[in-house]
């Protein structure tokens, strides 16, 4: 049985950093969400702003990382995409998105109810780079951005 835990930020990071398969911990964070399966820490999710700022309207949050250890129980993520959701709701939030590589399956997303409202290239002219902000994304993957519902 998995039950949410209250996690602070800099706690949420070094899970992230320790146990992401292909992401480093985000800068900041509105809010975190663990998860414990009883015994341990098997989970957490970390909510900011919005990392696109056309999407930073004061009223969208982002989960910007979900990080589950390998052997967490099935629908591990599903739980804590669902507590972020529900939290950002209580906090007036009306709208909460994140993104998934096109590679990945998205399977704990819809399991939460979310569903996907775009698709992003990474070859899209102007993607990777700004002037003032050099970004590379991961891996050079095209992603999917979706909402929950």
């Amino acid at each position: 049985m998995i039950h949410a835990v209250p996690i602070s930020h800099s706690e949420a990071k070094l899970f992230v950093q320790n146990f992401h398969r292909h992401n480093k911990p985000p800068q900041g964070a509105i809010f975190c969400v663990g998860a414990s399966d009883g015994k341990s820490l098997v989970g957490v999710a970390i909510v900011g702003r919005p990392v696109a700022r056309n999407l930073d309207d004061g009223k969208t949050l982002e989960v910007t990382r979900c990080c589950v250890v390998d052997d967490a129980p099935k629908g591990c993520c599903s739980f804590l995409y669902s507590r972020c959701w529900s939290a950002a709701k209580a906090l007036g939030w009306s709208k909460l998105i994140t993104y998934t590589l096109q590679s990945e399956s998205g399977a704990s997303l819809r399991g939460a109810g979310w569903k996907v409202v775009a698709e992003l290239n990474a070859n899209k002219k102007g993607w990777l780079n700004r002037p003032g902000r050099e970004w590379q994304p991961v891996v050079g993957q095209s992603k999917f951005r979706w909402e929950a519902e």
